[in-house]
């Protein structure tokens, strides 16, 4: 219940201190390694209008390829939605992401977090390292991740954050409506990502 969540300190922006310390620590949501751009969650247009209302002379979008690479990484994250995803990203196309720099950090990263408002941040970014499958809440397996090795299972990693279940599951729903998917159909039997998600809660 929201009442009885522990509720962290926040940066001016909207970050948890872990979360700050997390983003200079290493290759995790904030930071790609390099060579692995494909494989960074696509921005929408509801999101990139939020993003150039918070920060207009930032820029910090990039185009990039619906490439096989990406598609299979879409694929293994939507799994029930396989069909729909080419309707979406189309064959030979582009999608929206977030640029990043030579070392893979995402240009928005400052020294103290993001430098974006919460409010205006990509909804994977708000849900990391947090997803939805079946139904159920569960949590990327990040080795890099603070709140996934200090809390290690989902139920003690979601007060880190100052999160709950309901609120993973309400924006995991509006990311999916924002790319036209219906919230709550993602229907793959659990056991089929595992290893890509950590079934910890």
């Amino acid at each position: 219940m929201q009442g009885d969540m522990i509720t962290p300190a926040v940066t001016s922006v909207g970050d948890v201190p872990i979360c700050a310390r997390c983003a200079l620590s290493g290759p995790t949501c904030c930071r790609l390694s390099p060579g692995q751009e494909e494989l960074c969650f696509p921005v929408s247009e509801m999101e990139r209008q939020r993003i150039v209302e918070a920060g207009p002379a930032r820029g910090g979008l990039t185009g990039a390829p619906n490439s096989r690479s990406f598609m299979a990484f879409m694929a293994r994250l939507f799994p029930a939605d396989r069909k729909l995803l080419p309707g979406i990203f189309p064959p030979h196309g582009q999608h929206l992401r977030l640029a990043t720099r030579p070392d893979g950090a995402c240009t928005f990263l400052g020294a103290s977090g993001c430098a974006l408002p919460r409010e205006a941040r990509p909804y994977y970014c708000r849900l990391f390292p947090f997803w939805v499958s079946a139904g159920a809440v569960t949590a990327f397996d990040a080795p890099g991740c603070l709140v996934r090795n200090q809390g290690r299972t989902v139920r003690d990693m979601l007060p880190l954050l100052g999160m709950t279940r309901g609120m993973v599951l309400k924006l995991h729903g509006r990311m999916r409506l924002a790319w036209g998917l219906i919230p709550g159909e993602d229907s793959e039997p659990p056991g089929a990502t595992r290893g890509k998600v950590g079934y910890n809660a």
